[in-house]
């Protein structure tokens, strides 16, 4: 595809040729010459009617109707033509940004993968779901699902330039599909900033002297508090306890049973102190005002990252996707020297292959693959659309999907070394040690922090490392919403970015506010397990079979191959054609069927509540064919032939660029492959493929 950069000239045949003509609105034909150069080579060549008045409105590289003599053939300089539409182009509308560098982009894709789920979710999944075992359908799915749409959100976004809602130019009746990317964005970023929330919690209570979590002296702590540097080991017979063959107390009490679960004091401070949990999620309570300022602030921080743009984030992500390294380094080492800790690592390294018979457990490695990667989200084909065209995003690609799994697995033998000493302290099975559910990175991590020499200081390091890991990922689904809209509808949204994001966060606010009483745990709980888990695969799945089938896997390589100058490995094309797709449809059909509804510890959520979480995850699936029917409404002509048209890419897909672009639509034109079209437009009479296609100048 080397042709496509070197050459300098464009040929606009004339009216004289026999396969040309003049609508009378201004259209002309324009070709390619050859490859090897030669001026007016058109044999061969495929045409395509474009209206030159409407090119430069839509960034086409076209030259001026002045230059073109519709009586004979002109050669024009494509580098002046080009300059001038965009001339045109910047007077028009803001330019979009690109990266500065392109580890701005790398280190911006590790930020928004390696989130916060590497810390809480990914270990708290293996512990519900056998321990080691776990990891085998986890990685598993990263090479044949998760890996393969990341490279292929990638490209669509890069080639492009566009966001999630108008990539889908590629083929106008999956529309919708960008529509739930957006929305299903949306939701999450109102219980993900909730996280945030949490950790701004934290992080202001670790100001003190001593940690609040470090003792059992304090009015939120129960009488089965198990204290920092306390242990309920080596009891005396002074307690009416005598200690069985490990240490562990064999209470001789009437009064009291051996059944009481013991917790810690950082449990205790995460139970009843930050949540003030309340029996069900039927009881919200009241607001917990001190978590209300926090969310204001988290979604203050979020506001501001969001105005600078990625220029300046894009420096920010080199200090913020580094320094979680540094401390979950820190504290392994920590760990690794607490007694107890050798049987944590080894229950989370072995294998319950028994557990692999449960679909549960696929499933969940499934939906952490998208909750990790992102893929489906739409923040992978946002940032990647502020690629320079030519970058290399197979490597980009492999070297991110790597980083964020490594990380989960890494993060794994940091906390699980953390519960071996909970659980050896508190005399329970390391299953039973903690709460299962996002409590695990605030509780065990903080835990661990109390075990550290001057406990304060890392206890306000470590919750800055969660604050920088939640905002680079909030930041990337935030953007995905934002630079959506304002993409779809840049007359009245792109010289009101600001603003227009101000009202988004606050909206997102105001909607977050239930989540800060007291039973807002298990609303929580409710959107996590239901937002993004089924319309991720769906999304994903769709995704993958209009690329691969409507637009073309073919298509869709010599895509790359303009973009990188090489076509990519086969293995890609097998994986979006059959493998990928193949397993998620299976995954879907049986996770839908045999998924268990979520529970908090022992509390059951009531019917309503299910019905409420199945209402949440179909918003984000129901716009996929609102919108297709929509637009088939819409368009004119009979019922093929508006199916026909919303299959095909509109004029304005191809590169940004308005000179790639042209070189897009004329290598396509050559190679005898159909044009990019209108939809609105109606297909020439002939039905051969390597035929004109007629753009409207309507539009």
């Amino acid at each position: 595809m080397s042709f496509l950069f070197s050459r300098k000239k464009k040929e606009v045949m004339s009216s004289d040729n026999p396969a040309s003509h003049d609508d009378g609105a201004g259209s002309v034909f324009l070709t390619d010459a050859l490859s090897n150069g030669t001026k007016g080579g058109t044999e061969g060549a495929g045409l395509a009617l474009l209206d030159v008045d409407h090119c430069c409105e839509k960034d086409l590289c076209i030259p001026d109707k002045s230059l073109v003599d519709s009586n004979h053939h002109s050669d024009i300089d494509c580098d002046t033509s080009a300059a001038k539409c965009n001339s045109k182009s910047a007077e028009t509308e803001d330019s979009r940004q690109k990266w500065g560098r392109q580890l701005d982009f790398t280190f911006s894709c590790i930020g928004y993968a390696v989130g916060l789920g590497a810390v809480w979710r990914f270990p708290y999944l293996c512990m519900r779901n056998g321990g080691g075992a776990f990891l085998i359908p986890y990685f598993t799915f990263l090479f044949l699902c998760g890996m393969p749409l990341f490279f292929l959100e990638l490209c669509i976004g890069q080639f492009s330039g566009l966001a999630p809602l108008s990539v889908w130019n590629v083929c106008p009746l999956f529309k919708g599909i960008g529509w739930s990317m957006v929305i299903m964005s949306g939701i999450v970023t109102i219980y993900y900033n909730l996280i945030i929330t949490w950790v701004l919690y934290f992080l202001g209570m670790s100001f003190t002297s001593e940690l609040p979590w470090a003792s059992c002296d304090n009015w939120w702590n129960t009488q089965f508090c198990s204290g920092a540097n306390e242990t309920v080991r080596h009891s005396t017979a002074s307690d009416n306890n005598l200690t069985d063959g490990t240490g562990c107390p064999v209470t001789l009490d009437a009064n009291v049973t051996n059944d009481v679960k013991r917790m810690t004091a950082a449990e205790e401070f995460w139970q009843f102190n930050v949540l003030e949990l309340s029996s069900g999620i039927h009881e919200l309570g009241h607001i917990r005002w001190q978590l209300l300022l926090c969310l204001f602030a988290a979604w203050l921080l979020v506001f501001l990252c969001l105005c600078k743009g990625i220029k300046s984030s894009g420096k920010v992500v080199y200090v913020t996707a580094t320094v979680p390294y540094l401390f979950l380094t820190l504290l392994l080492i920590r760990g690794l020297l607490l007694p107890g800790a050798v049987d944590g690592v080894l229950f989370y390294i072995t294998p319950d292959f028994k557990q692999l018979l449960t679909i549960k457990v696929w499933a969940e490695a499934c939906l952490q693959i998208f909750y990790s990667l992102g893929p489906a989200w739409g923040g992978l084909i946002t940032m990647a659309s502020y690629n320079k065209f030519d970058n290399n995003c197979v490597r980009d690609s492999i070297i991110v999907c790597l980083a964020c799994c490594g990380t989960s697995f890494y993060a794994g033998f940091v906390c699980f070394s953390i519960l071996g000493h909970m659980a050896y302290s508190s005399c329970l099975p390391i299953s039973e040690v903690v709460t299962s559910g996002p409590g695990m990175a605030f509780s065990a991590y903080p835990e661990a922090i109390t075990k550290l020499p001057v406990s304060p200081l890392w206890a306000v390091f470590f919750f800055l490392m969660l604050l920088t890991l939640g905002l680079d990922s909030q930041f990337g689904m935030l953007e995905t919403c934002t630079s959506g809209f304002i993409d779809e509808f840049p007359k009245y949204l792109r010289r009101h970015r600001t603003v227009f994001t101000a009202v988004f966060c606050a909206i997102q606010f105001v909607i977050g506010i239930p989540f800060v009483t007291q039973g807002g745990m298990y609303i929580f709980q409710i959107l996590d397990w239901y937002a993004a888990a089924f319309s991720a695969m769906v999304i994903a799945f769709l995704e993958c079979v209009v690329l691969s089938y409507i637009y073309g896997a073919d298509q869709l390589y010599k895509d790359l191959e303009m973009m990188m100058g090489k076509k990519p490995s086969l293995w890609w094309k097998m994986c979006w054609c059959f493998i990928t797709p193949v397993i998620m449809l299976t995954m879907l059909v049986y996770s839908c069927v045999n998924m268990a509804p979520p529970t908090y510890g022992d509390y059951e959520y009531p019917g309503w509540a299910i019905g409420f979480g199945w209402m949440i995850a179909m918003c984000s699936i129901v716009p996929m064919p609102l919108v297709a029917v929509y637009r088939i409404s819409r368009a004119k002509g009979t019922l093929n032939q508006r199916i026909y048209l919303l299959l095909r890419p509109t004029e304005v897909w191809g590169p940004s660029d308005p000179t790639l672009r042209l070189m897009y639509s004329s290598s396509l034109a050559e190679k005898g492959l159909r044009l990019p079209c209108v939809g609105k437009d109606r297909p020439t009479d002939s039905t051969d493929p390597k035929q004109s296609v007629a753009i409207n100048s309507e539009l």
